[in-house]
């Protein structure tokens, strides 16, 4: 079966997942730095047909295949959209042997107690059923701490589980992602009641289910090792957060068991303005150096 062979795939393959699912909020400053200006397009759906542009050109790049990118979060646009002729979905995993994933979430509340729970989904299980169709593995949600405030965070990790058990019964893997925002002065102090209240509820899963988890990069290495050894989680990923490729390799490769999934830290360097050789280039060696962090722990 197709999902078997993503499951294991998710569970044991060397690599890391790229994470292609900016939303409608951080399009433009993605397009910025993709070297395409707000003055350049006049409407939304314009934008989003660069934005969808720009992902497919990273897709269909030779160094984009499941060797070394085992998984892609896709924005709800793309998976809608094709890639090389077929389904967005379809096209990463027949062609590319790249496991697809679905960023589900709709963007943050406010903050409260130093933290932003995500907004209401709207209809998250007729979505769900969309994914399912699609081919769709798995999905992904965020949520941000910005202090360590017990209260928050356990609001936060509670949130995650509620909706990531909703997510598992429609057949779909939920990445849960809880990011920790890296430049607070308590980053550390909020990792740990982050970790114990993860570890509380993991305990509480049914036997024989599994989630994973997308964390910010710990201030202290393999912090999160408990998580990662855990059974009932089939892989931690970690975002780059705001680090700068380099910086984020330098931490990732301290971290065992811990990959990478990357947006901003991917697509550093790339531009709508290379030559197509040139972009292949680039994105191979962004690769190159991300499957290399992710595979030193």
């Amino acid at each position: 079966m197709t999902n078997d062979a993503m499951a294991r795939q998710m569970r044991t393959g060397a690599g890391f997942i790229a994470a292609l699912d900016q939303s409608g909020g951080s399009t433009p400053k993605a397009l910025r730095l993709y070297g395409i200006e707000e003055d350049q397009y006049a409407s939304e759906a314009e934008m989003f047909d660069l934005i969808h542009a720009m992902r497919a050109r990273i897709a269909q790049a030779p160094a984009f295949d499941g060797d070394k990118v085992i998984g892609a979060i896709l924005f709800e646009m793309t998976m809608d959209r094709e890639i090389g002729g077929k389904p967005a979905a379809q096209y990463l995993w027949e062609e590319r042997r790249v496991v697809p994933f679905l960023k589900v979430d709709k963007g943050l509340e406010p903050e409260a107690n130093g933290c932003q729970l995500m907004k209401d989904m709207g209809d998250l299980d007729a979505l769900l059923d969309r994914a399912r169709a699609a081919g769709i593995f798995g999905t992904k949600m965020r949520s941000v701490i910005s202090a360590a405030d017990p209260v928050g965070i356990k609001a936060i990790v509670a949130q995650q589980f509620e909706i990531g058990g909703q997510i598992l019964s429609h057949g779909l893997m939920p990445i849960l992602e809880p990011e920790v925002t890296i430049t607070i002065a308590d980053k550390a102090e909020a990792e740990a009641i982050l970790r114990d209240e993860i570890l509380a509820h993991l305990d509480a899963l049914p036997e024989g289910q599994q989630i994973m988890l997308k964390l910010s990069l710990p201030s202290i290495d393999n912090f999160y090792a408990p998580l990662i050894d855990h059974p009932k989680v089939m892989r931690v990923v970690a975002l780059s957060g705001g680090y700068a490729r380099a910086e984020a390799n330098d931490r990732l490769s301290r971290q065992t068991g811990m990959i990478a999934s990357f947006s901003r830290a991917l697509t550093e360097g790339l531009s709508a303005q290379q030559s197509d050789d040139a972009f292949n280039a680039a994105i191979a060696e962004a690769i190159d150096s991300i499957h290399a962090a992710s595979v030193a722990g």
